[in-house]
């Protein structure tokens, strides 16, 4: 009997126990824009940078010296920079959440039509011994051969980072980091970085 009333004591507690364990995997947070909402999947955003005293900016797409294709993604000042979409890896749910791997891209024409614009981390620049983000990524498919296009957004101070560190391909070897700005004789050029540019999301006027 002590047996029999010992065991249905352990199993009410491994039932009661699992709206904890539930919560415990809940649903990384939305990212919202600047008046509040929620990102959504699919819609324009300028990337501007978080609020400082700095003047207005944003992110664009721009040649790299000699480099006319692909198209390297730039902070410029003065303006918000192009719009810019967030596709989530899984594209059903229609909002953005940090920690969740993206395809962002810019839904331009541009000078490279043989290029996609979408982000792509590229090769090791030994010359600057950067990493640079550049466009002409493959959309979605998930997996080792595009493991080089996923993104994040992670919270931040009072506004949110950008950083690379895909979830895509489990076997996948790569470098997680934070992207930054890297300054040079062709402009401020997104890289990874261990110093993040802090930044929000503002919606494009173009949307419906």
């Amino acid at each position: 009997m002590k047996t029999t009333l010992l065991a249905a004591m352990i199993f009410l507690l491994a039932l009661t126990s699992k709206p904890l364990h539930g919560a415990a995997n809940a649903a990384p947070e939305q990212v919202v824009d600047t008046s509040g909402k929620k990102l959504r999947a699919g819609a324009s955003y300028y990337i501007v940078p978080a609020a400082t005293l700095n003047a207005l900016g944003g992110l664009a797409l721009s040649s790299i010296g000699e480099k006319e294709c692909p198209l390297d993604v730039v902070a410029v000042d003065g303006y918000q920079g192009q719009p810019i979409v967030f596709t989530p890896v899984n594209v059903k749910k229609g909002v953005v959440r940090v920690s969740t791997d993206l395809n962002i891209y810019f839904p331009v024409e541009t000078t490279c039509p043989q290029f996609t614009s979408l982000w792509k981390l590229d090769d090791y620049d030994y010359s600057t011994g950067q990493w640079f983000v550049t466009t002409g990524g493959a959309f979605a498919n998930p997996g080792p051969q595009t493991i080089n296009n996923w993104f994040k957004i992670e919270k931040y101070e009072e506004g949110y980072k950008l950083a690379y560190c895909p979830s895509v391909c489990k076997e996948c070897s790569y470098q997680c980091s934070d992207i930054g700005i890297y300054e040079d004789q062709y402009g401020k050029r997104l890289a990874l970085s261990d110093v993040p540019y802090k930044v929000q999301f503002q919606l494009a006027y173009n949307n419906n």
